[in-house]
């Protein structure tokens, strides 16, 4: 399930469901343990971590949910974590959806693939494998993962999902320390391996509260730069802006917080049986342990979807959503509040925008709009990025890469979910 911009996704979803709220797509955590220690993770914790193991669901708390959610009508299943095959059942759970009939796509990151898991995913196929792959040096790669060796065990794991022909893909979360890489893991992933490949350079605070990752995000300079490198991306936005010019704002048509497909046709589980809106979204959160799953998305998300805004905001009038990450769930996470914009996400959609030489009408108090205070600095950074001054295929990697307390929920900021967890 690929992660769509806010505005076209919801504009799109109304048309197409006319109303009718049925949960197409869950994406279910079953884990949030994890081999690697990932600077921009939010929301690994140690492999070794026995409360968080203890306090999953089980095997058979997971059948029993598959099983309510055949009857309720999902056919589109997301395992992600965390890693998921730190779970030693995994494959347990993963056949039992599979004999559901569920179609399949499983997040991993391949180090803990072996030629078992390889030959049982070859013998029962999902429909999908993203890998994420976190640099093409082993330098690079275990800067960001902070475990030594985790590049190698990557690599074999890649290796052996494509040897199986299984429908592999690649996919990148670019940071500080590897945005220097980005083209070469392309090259990997496309010419090499001949699988699609992605970059993303969308991180979030963890969601315990700790600002951390934070600290290895690109700037909005270097996204939109990235973004601009690849011509059919940059044609996308280009598609994407049109539309949304030919449209009212999608937030002006609705007056509730969320216009996503969340709790429309699509929610999260936690790896505690807890359902969400979406996997980022934790600060309200409803357990199915005893009430069971349909009756939480009847009632529970179901309010939560609907709940109204309490204020207009610079979003409800813009006219560049579908270039924009901004949702509730990165309000929350950054400012701790679902209707608070979040500057650096305003920041990368306007520059977007001036990049492709779209002119944004006036939305409101923005200052990234004319008249803003940092209006000229965004032109400046769009004038860059058209003549290649920003020149990504000649970055380099940092000099010196300080250490993160990426665990810590005492680092400045706050999400506003602490008391969740």
């Amino acid at each position: 399930m690929e992660q769509l911009s806010y505005g076209a996704f919801s504009a799109d979803l109304h048309q197409r469901q006319g109303g009718e709220r049925v949960p197409l797509q869950v994406s279910i955590e079953v884990t949030r343990r994890c081999p690697l220690e990932c600077l921009h993770c939010y929301n690994n914790l140690p492999m070794g971590d026995m409360e968080a193991r203890q306090r999953e669901l089980s095997k058979e708390e997971h059948f029993r949910m598959l099983d309510e959610l055949v009857e309720m009508g999902c056919f589109w299943i997301l395992y992600t974590g965390g890693e998921i095959f730190a779970r030693k059942d995994f494959l347990e759970i993963y056949t039992y959806a599979k004999k559901k009939g569920f179609l399949i796509t499983l997040f991993t990151n391949g180090t803990i693939i072996n030629e078992q898991i390889a030959d049982y995913l070859a013998e029962w196929p999902p429909f999908a494998i993203e890998v994420t792959l976190y640099g093409r040096t082993r330098e690079t790669y275990e800067a960001l993962t902070a475990i030594p060796g985790s590049y190698d065990r990557c690599l074999r794991g890649i290796g052996l999902l494509k040897q199986r022909g299984l429908p592999l893909k690649l996919k990148t979360v670019a940071t500080s320390i590897n945005k220097h890489e980005i083209l070469a893991m392309r090259q990997f992933a496309e010419e090499e391996l001949g699988v699609e490949f992605k970059a993303d350079g969308q991180i979030n605070p963890r969601i315990d509260c700790s600002q951390s990752p934070l600290a290895v995000r690109l700037t909005p300079e270097e996204v939109v730069a990235l973004d601009m490198q690849d011509p059919k991306v940059a044609s996308e936005y280009r598609k994407l802006a049109a539309r949304d010019f030919g449209n009212p704002p999608n937030l002006s048509t609705v007056d509730t917080v969320y216009i996503c497909g969340g709790g429309f046709n699509s929610f999260a589980v936690n790896a505690y049986g807890e359902v969400g809106i979406c996997v980022i979204s934790q600060q309200e959160t409803f357990s199915i342990r005893g009430a069971g799953i349909k009756l939480v998305w009847e009632e529970s998300l179901r309010q939560l979807r609907d709940r109204k805004r309490t204020r207009v905001t610079k979003c409800v009038e813009c006219r560049i959503q579908s270039l924009c990450a901004m949702c509730p769930a990165n309000g929350e996470l950054e400012n701790g509040d679902r209707e608070s914009p979040v500057a650096f996400l305003c920041n990368v959609a306007h520059l977007r925008a001036a990049s492709i030489g779209a002119e944004i009408p006036a939305h409101g108090e923005c200052e990234f709009c004319a008249g803003g205070s940092e209006y000229e600095a965004l032109l400046e950074s769009a004038r860059r990025i058209s003549n290649k001054e920003i020149d990504v295929e000649s970055w380099v990697g940092p000099q010196h890469i300080l250490p993160i307390l990426n665990n810590s929920s005492t680092a400045a900021g706050g999400c506003g979910s602490c008391g969740n967890h």
